[in-house]
């Protein structure tokens, strides 16, 4: 039985851009919301997004490069080569089919189709030769093959808000079933726009809030809707003696991956929260692990009235009653907002991190309990726990479920 362990992770995000000051913020419960500034939002009932703030892609791509790149990609390809830099390798030892990238993207280059959009009406001769290619969202996969020179696997998975999570998963499938010894993986996401909070805000997903504090509430009895956010997370997977061989820091080992669809709604998730419920049952037995050994959940946790309470009902559901109880869930989007295709990676990252150090991280903004919401959402404070098996959970658009589980490595 071939394992896999996480040995390189990077991510650009409303919190930090490095791994390194995304943590130090998480522990500190930064909030990283902010007012939007990119447009004019007088005539917008939404005002807070989370946004990067003075994104600089210099580091790793040229102006040049830069120019032909999509938001999405540029956050994609510094996270990436972040994650090889902090693996410690560049994996130039195996051989480069049997290394992957695979990236989630939930929505691809929609303000780039929002300004072509408007060249187009005006003379369909100025659109830009650059649009289809750096609009597409396999880009991001492909544009990091092209930096990196890993022939594998290479594609993007478009599953809305499970992207990212699926993309590590079928990482995490194809080095353990022996297709690959290594990949790059996760998701990357860039979509603020009036466009694309207008489609949004009129299906009534996003928060309303004006308080920065009070955008992003998950499991709060007023929570209003989902803030939009933007960012990537990469993570390094290697087949574990390959890691070992090679004297890696290994931060955490996945174990296991659950799959599955609700074949329910076109956006809300399950009200039985049954489908929801096997993905992370699949996830936490491929791990080996039974449902009292899964002792932290990092929830989707959207802020959504529907979410947060269906996805209570999938946790009770998948360890039971009286395990879920004893379980501790907490929400990173109470401080980035959600970041779409891109979210599963970046709560990955916080995951792992929290099993290797045995730390969980408060869920922000909470104030009113809700009867629906019933279980422990680390609200009052950080906590120190001997993490014995991980969940992070996402749930897409499409009933699109995704979970991974993670274990502390111990050799």
């Amino acid at each position: 039985m071939r394992r896999v362990v996480i040995t390189g992770m990077g991510t650009v995000n409303p919190l930090g851009k490095n791994v390194e000051e995304y943590w130090a913020n998480i522990k500190a419960n930064k909030n990283g919301l902010s007012y939007i500034d990119q447009f004019d939002t007088s005539d917008f009932e939404v005002k807070v997004v989370g946004a990067v703030k003075d994104f600089d892609s210099s580091k790793y791509i040229d102006k040049k490069e830069a120019k032909r790149m999509d938001r999405f990609t540029q956050f994609a390809v510094c996270s990436a080569m972040e994650a090889l830099e902090n693996a410690g390798t560049d994996l130039k030892d195996l051989d480069p089919f049997r290394v992957g990238v695979l990236v989630g993207v939930g929505i691809g280059g929609l303000n780039l189709t929002e300004e072509e959009v408007t060249k187009f009406n005006a003379k369909p001769d100025k659109v830009s030769v650059f649009f289809i290619p750096m609009m597409i969202g396999n880009m991001a996969a492909g544009t990091v093959a092209m930096r990196t020179g890993f022939k594998g696997d290479n594609f993007c998975t478009t599953t809305a808000c499970s992207s990212a999570t699926h993309a590590i998963g079928e990482a995490f499938r194809k080095i353990k079933d022996g297709y690959l010894d290594a990949a790059l993986c996760g998701g990357a996401e860039a979509c603020i726009s009036r466009f694309a909070l207008s489609g949004f805000n009129n299906m009534h997903a996003l928060s309303r809030a004006t308080e920065l504090d009070k955008a992003s509430t998950p499991f709060d009895l007023n929570r209003q809707g989902f803030v939009l956010g933007e960012g990537s997370g990469m993570l390094v997977l290697e087949e574990l003696e390959h890691a070992k061989a090679r004297g890696a820091n290994i931060i955490a080992e996945i174990a296991g991956y659950g799959a599955t669809g609700d074949a329910y709604h076109m956006t809300s998730p399950s009200p039985t929260g049954e489908a929801a419920a096997y993905a992370m049952k699949h996830a936490y037995e491929e791990a080996g692990l039974g449902p009292e050994e899964v002792n932290y959940i990092n929830a989707h946790g959207t802020s959504t009235g529907l979410n947060d309470k269906y996805e209570t009902n999938a946790i009770k559901i998948a360890l039971g009653e009286d395990a879920a109880r004893k379980t501790v869930i907490n929400s990173t989007k109470s401080m980035t907002g959600h970041l779409l295709g891109a979210a599963g990676a970046v709560e990955a990252i916080v995951t792992a991190l929290s099993v290797k150090e045995g730390f969980v991280h408060k869920t922000i903004g909470f104030t009113t309990p809700d009867p629906e919401c019933d279980l422990d959402y680390a609200v009052d404070g950080n906590r120190n726990v001997d993490i014995k098996g991980a969940l992070s959970n996402s749930l897409g658009f499409g009933g699109h479920n995704a979970t991974i589980c993670l274990k502390k490595y111990t050799g």
